[in-house]
């Protein structure tokens, strides 16, 4: 009797999310996954107040789970559309910025050890050379976010203005010395990349990413722009909603400054576990844990952290953003990939998402 009553419980929440458009079910064996994933997302939205989460997941290729919880915008009461919402993906960014210098490598026009003055020569010289392996892997000693710098409200019209920020800066210790996160490291990746390919980071970025891997509903999040399906931004002070900070990203879209939906990202996620877009050792290169001069591995490599837990081994980025927290995680050898987007600043994911990727590992 209880397994009965299990089964039409079941079976009425398949039907009832299926027949809303909030949830595609494509393969019938993970129907119990499914369920149990939504009851854990819908729980923490409950549990911590957020307007809006969007997850999906895909294994060997295929979109197995994609669903919307709450609000895209609250005062329009417009439901999150899986798949088709655009939330601020944060530090996700510095993945997609990865690539572009993988694409760069694989093409032969850009030397992962070369100094940063090879390709921006507008960047001064620091007491001690920098790489460009070292910037993208946060061991250069460039310095992070400063007093409210996070929170800028000013329009930057090119990379090389947003560089100014940091860039008459000393290094914070010598190259190597040891792991410290930088999200202007990326800005100054981006102008490598400009320095390389001869082409403004954003058209790179377009032309030779998003366009190819089909990533229709990619953008710099530019505030003048009517970009379709964009999201609200929210944060919650003592879990009440409210209106987030009004900040311009337009000083670091290498490093935290893009917008994109589940799907754009899962498309992007399974590029890297096939390597249709980059050669397999360059691949490797970016995906596997830097050094620092005495040896200690940093659990970063260019633009993705390392990923160990249990027998599980892959790679992923976490992104927090004014109006977004985002959370990615790829694991090559499962074929899996998996994506959270949500448009509160104050989402904490805890152990959710690796919760959720077991539950799938153990359907299979």
């Amino acid at each position: 009797m209880k397994f009965l009553i299990k089964f039409i419980l079941l079976f009425i929440f398949i039907f009832n999310v299926t027949n809303v458009g909030s949830q595609d079910i494509k393969n019938p064996k993970y129907s119990s996954a499914i369920f149990k994933a939504h009851r854990i997302i819908d729980s923490l939205q409950q549990k911590q107040n957020i307007p809006g989460i969007d997850i999906a997941i895909s294994i060997n290729g295929e979109i197995i789970w994609s669903e919307g919880f709450g609000y895209a915008n609250l005062e329009h009461q417009v439901p999150i559309i899986s798949g088709k919402t655009l939330f601020r993906i944060g530090s996700v960014s510095k993945p997609f910025t990865a690539m572009a210098i993988g694409k760069l490598l694989d093409e032969g026009k850009l030397n992962l050890d070369d100094v940063v003055q090879t390709y921006v020569p507008y960047f001064p010289e620091k007491k001690h050379p920098i790489t460009v392996r070292q910037i993208a892997g946060h061991i250069a000693g460039i310095r992070g976010y400063k007093n409210d710098e996070f929170l800028s409200a000013k329009r930057y019209y090119s990379v090389e203005e947003g560089i100014q920020i940091f860039k008459n800066d000393a290094l914070l210790f010598k190259p190597g010395k040891k792991y410290m996160y930088s999200s202007y490291g990326f800005n100054l990746l981006s102008a490598i990349v400009e320095g390389a390919s001869g082409i403004p980071f954003l058209d790179f970025m377009q032309n030779n990413i998003f366009s190819k891997l089909n990533m229709n509903n990619t953008y710099a999040d530019k505030n003048e722009n009517i970009i379709l399906n964009r999201s609200a931004f929210y944060q919650t002070d003592s879990l009440k909603i409210k209106n987030a900070t009004y900040v311009d990203n337009s000083y670091k879209w290498a490093g935290g400054g893009f917008i994109s939906t589940t799907h754009d990202i899962i498309k992007f996620g399974n590029t890297m576990v096939n390597e249709t877009l980059l050669t397999k050792n360059t691949t490797k290169t970016l995906t596997t844990s830097q050094k620092l001069n005495n040896g200690k591995k940093t659990g970063y490599g260019i633009g993705w952290g390392v990923i160990k837990r249990g027998k599980l081994k892959g790679y992923g980025h976490n992104g927090g953003s004014v109006g977004g927290v985002t959370k990615l995680e790829i694991f090559p050898k499962e074929k899996l990939v998996i994506i959270a987007l949500s448009n509160s600043s104050n989402v904490k994911y805890e152990n959710t998402i690796e919760t959720i990727v077991n539950i799938f590992l153990n359907a299979q």
